[in-house]
């Protein structure tokens, strides 16, 4: 059954100062309670399009809807890179975006505490990130974005630089703490693997400017394991996906 969208975009365009076109006339809902992957080659407007819903850039043209203007308030983002600052630990570190919005430290110790367990990083609150891990980090950042509880998380590549054991352990989580937690998530990803085992609906976009080659559903009740990595309908999913990048990459090459 579809939810009703989140945050909609109707007809949205992205042009940059140098006047390079990222986007144009894209229309595109975040269903309410999803786990919705852009896939696509470098350069089709994927992070882009992050970018906007986040409000960290603003849409040339077009128009940018949310359903609850609450939500748009209150939106995780984890880049690529974990951005962890150097000199604090892991529990300051997930504090800061609490401390942006005024809360005292002793009033969000108990949040604090409850997304660490959550990301499996209690033991190390006090660690450095130097003495972390590459996977360990990133669960640091993903525990920051969870920490203000956000309607909406928005990931950009951020297991791409990680090694793939880590990278499967990492998916694995992510899935567990969408059951918990029941936030709407936009992943980005190069990787069809990826996008086929997270994803109840994947977004096919091509360069130039982000059209949508293929909408691919996914049936949210499938059970997200070991074993479905190894089921013939992953392998269907996974067909599907590497069709359609193949027509949007061969789309830029015409």
């Amino acid at each position: 059954m579809t939810t009703a969208p989140l945050v909609s975009l109707h007809g949205v365009a992205k042009t940059f100062p140098n006047g390079v076109t990222a986007l144009s006339g894209l229309d595109l809902d975040v269903r309410e309670g999803e786990t919705l992957t852009l896939l696509g080659p470098s350069g089709c407007g994927k992070s882009t399009v992050l970018r906007l819903i986040a409000g960290l850039s603003p849409p040339s043209a077009g128009a940018i809807s949310w359903a609850d203007p609450e939500a748009r308030k209150n939106i995780g983002f984890v880049f690529q890179e974990p951005t962890l600052l150097p000199w604090a630990n892991v529990a300051d570190n997930v504090y800061l975006p609490l401390r942006v919005a005024g809360e005292t430290r002793a009033g969000a110790q108990p949040r604090i505490d409850r997304v660490l367990e959550h990301v499996g990083l209690s033991d190390f609150a006090h660690a450095l990130p130097r003495e972390l891990s590459g996977g360990m980090k990133m669960r640091c950042a993903i525990a920051r974005a969870l920490v203000t509880r956000p309607a909406l998380i928005l990931m950009d590549e951020p297991f791409a630089a990680l090694d793939e054991v880590t990278r499967f352990k990492l998916n694995d989580d992510l899935l567990a703490l969408k059951r918990d937690l029941g936030a709407t998530i936009v992943f980005v990803t190069h990787s069809v693997f990826e996008s086929a085992y997270l994803s109840t609906r994947i977004i096919v976009m091509s360069k130039p400017r982000g059209a949508i080659m293929e909408e691919i559903e996914i049936d949210p009740a499938l059970t997200r394991d070991p074993e479905f990595r190894m089921s013939e309908r992953f392998s269907d999913i996974c067909r599907r996906a590497s069709r359609a990048l193949r027509d949007a990459m061969g789309e830029n090459s015409r």
